[in-house]
């Protein structure tokens, strides 16, 4: 037997509700985020992060881009690091946008993706959002040589965070790529960059991402860049990747998910979370949405919570759930759940401070226990 359980405040909703507490949120988030502006650095955990930014362009009606990137370096002296950072300042220049060139808090090849970098990344975000007018759908990623090593995991990572992300002569190691459904993704190697095997293994990602996006049509968008004639440094042919990400914007909602646990585990992807206490890296969620009814394709924990939006699926009908299970990918699968869902100020409250991205909250959610 499976068992439901809906988390609904039954409360009447209207749009000014959500715009009074979206603009509470903004009011709190810009004076808890005044010192990083003032200081322009991020203390948390007693590490601390260096932030360098500048604006370039005018400001869009839909909000500023936000520009993210990563120094290279790595494993050596801070004097390496510090001279690495500089180099990044102007390395790349948008068209339109914030650019932030953060400074690693570490001195390691993993300085970019070690904890607490993805909560320090989150904070970034949203200082910018509060005091800069950034879209949250308009936040790219990018980094070189060590800075790409941490974009290769950092993308996949947050994958829900980035409009798109470009890699540029870093190595994969043994990162994932399924969670990069929704986000667009490039690849630049030099093909002369042998060093730890880069441009080899640069290569064969991309040949995954083809495979990837064959059994995803319409999903896995990328391109790979492997320079002929070029070594570490591609002479800033890769400065071409900034037009090709500033074409897209994040999909907060999108209509496929494909969610897998990585090094450091997260309770909540798009609009799925988790149960806490079940986190581990490689379990995965593949859920979908067709026609008013959410599929669960696979889950390999006891329960789901599902965020439900108006931009999702039509909130003034009835909602279906079903779950097919890792091993039964085809038929219809098992009905668990099949109501109306009543949207919710507090509901949309409580998801906008627990996600702290007003993209992703939502009036309503349910969670699902799911059969073995």
């Amino acid at each position: 037997m499976c068992f439901l359980f809906v988390m609904l405040v039954f409360a009447p909703v209207v749009a000014q509700d959500y715009t009074a507490i979206r603009q509470q949120w903004l009011d709190s988030l810009k004076a808890a985020t005044a010192d990083i502006l003032r200081d322009s650095i991020i203390r948390q955990d007693g590490d601390s992060m260096k932030l360098w930014w500048t604006t370039y362009g005018d400001r869009p009606a839909d909000g500023r881009s936000l520009w993210i990137s990563l120094h290279g370096g790595g494993g050596t002296t801070p004097e390496v690091n510090d001279q690495q950072w500089r180099n990044q300042m102007r390395l790349y220049r948008p068209a339109e946008g914030v650019y932030v060139a953060p400074r690693s808090p570490l001195e390691a090849w993993d300085m970019w993706c070690q904890q607490p970098i993805d909560s320090m990344y989150r904070v970034l975000i949203r200082t910018m959002i509060a005091h800069y007018d950034v879209n949250p759908d308009k936040v790219y990623i990018l980094g070189y040589s060590a800075g790409g090593d941490g974009v290769w995991r950092m993308a996949p990572r947050m994958a829900d965070h980035w409009a798109a992300a470009s890699m540029m002569a870093g190595h994969p190691g043994d990162v994932r790529l399924e969670n990069l459904l929704n986000t667009p993704f490039m690849i630049w190697c030099g093909a002369n960059d042998a060093a730890y095997d880069r441009n080899r293994l640069d290569r064969e990602r991309g040949v995954q991402m083809d495979s990837l996006e064959r059994t995803h049509p319409g999903g896995y968008i990328h391109q790979t860049h492997i320079m002929e004639g070029k070594g570490h440094w591609m002479d800033r042919e890769d400065a071409a990747a900034l037009p090709w990400m500033a074409q897209y914007k994040r999909q907060a909602w999108p209509r496929y998910v494909i969610w897998q646990q990585e090094a450091v585990l997260r309770p909540d992807f798009y609009w799925l979370s988790a149960p806490a206490g079940e986190l581990q890296r490689g379990k995965r969620v593949d859920a979908e949405v067709q026609a008013g009814t959410i599929i669960i394709r696979r889950c390999d924990y006891s329960s789901l919570t599902l965020y439900l939006s108006d931009e999702l699926l039509d909130l003034s009908k009835p909602v279906t759930v079903r779950y097919l299970g890792k091993d039964k990918p085809q038929g219809k699968g098992k009905k668990v759940f099949k109501g109306k869902v009543t949207p919710s100020a507090e509901t949309y409250r409580q998801t906008l401070h627990r996600r702290q991205d007003p993209r992703f909250a939502a009036p309503c959610r349910i969670t699902v226990a799911l059969p073995k």
